[in-house]
C-alpha cells in the first residue's frame, strides 16, 4: 500500500493542491495529515483527494469543532486527537504532532509519524521506520515537502512540490 505522507500544511493552499495533485498522480490509497492545518477553509483542497485522508490536531489547529465539520462533515476526511494509532496491511501506525515523545514510542509501532519540526525525517529505527515529511507549507523552511510511504516495505521517500 502506498501512502502520501503531509503535515504542517498551514493554509497554504497552492502547496496543498501541488501534494493533493502528487497524491492523486502518485495513486495513494491513503493519505495521513501529521497536524497543523490550520484553518477549517483548508478541506476545500483536501476534498479534490482520490484517496482517503486522516489526520490529528497540531498545535496550531485552534478551531478543532469546525476543522471536524468542514473535514468529517464534507466527507473530505477523519480528524483525530493526537496521537493517533491505526493498522496498515498488518503494521502499527501511530502519528503525533509532538516531536518529544516519537523516541518512546519508536519501541510500540512499526511506523511513527510526526510533524511539528518542520525539518524532513526519514530513518530506520531497530527495524521500525520514523518518519517526519517535513512542512508541505514551506512558511519556515522556504521548502514545500511531502512523503510517499511503502507500508510492505517500511520505505519512504521525500517528495518536494
Amino acid at each position: 500500500m502506498r501512502v502520501g505522507v503531509i503535515s504542517d500544511t498551514h493554509d497554504n493552499l497552492d502547496a496543498i493542491k501541488k501534494a493533493v495533485k502528487l497524491f492523486n498522480a502518485e495513486g495513494v490509497a491513503l493519505v495521513l495529515h501529521a497536524g497543523d492545518f490550520v484553518a477549517p477553509f483548508t478541506a476545500k483542497p483536501f476534498g479534490e483527494l482520490n484517496a482517503e485522508l486522516i489526520g490529528i490536531f497540531g498545535n496550531n489547529d485552534g478551531d478543532k469543532l469546525l476543522l471536524k465539520e468542514r473535514f468529517e462533515g464534507a466527507g473530505v476526511g477523519e480528524l483525530h486527537e493526537d496521537p493517533y494509532e491505526l493498522k496498515l496491511e498488518g503494521k502499527s501506525v501511530v502519528m503525533t504532532h509532538k516531536p518529544q515523545i516519537v523516541s518512546a514510542l519508536t519501541g510500540t509501532y512499526d511506523i511513527v509519524i510526526y510533524g511539528h519540526t518542520h525539518q524532513p525525517d526519514i530513518k530506520k529505527m531497530g527495524g521500525r521506520l520514523v518518519l517526519n515529511p517535513g512542512e508541505c507549507g514551506g512558511w519556515l523552511s522556504g521548502k514545500k515537502t511531502v512523503a510517499l510511504l511503502d507500508v510492505e516495505k517500511l520505505k519512504a521517500e521525500l517528495r518536494e512540490l
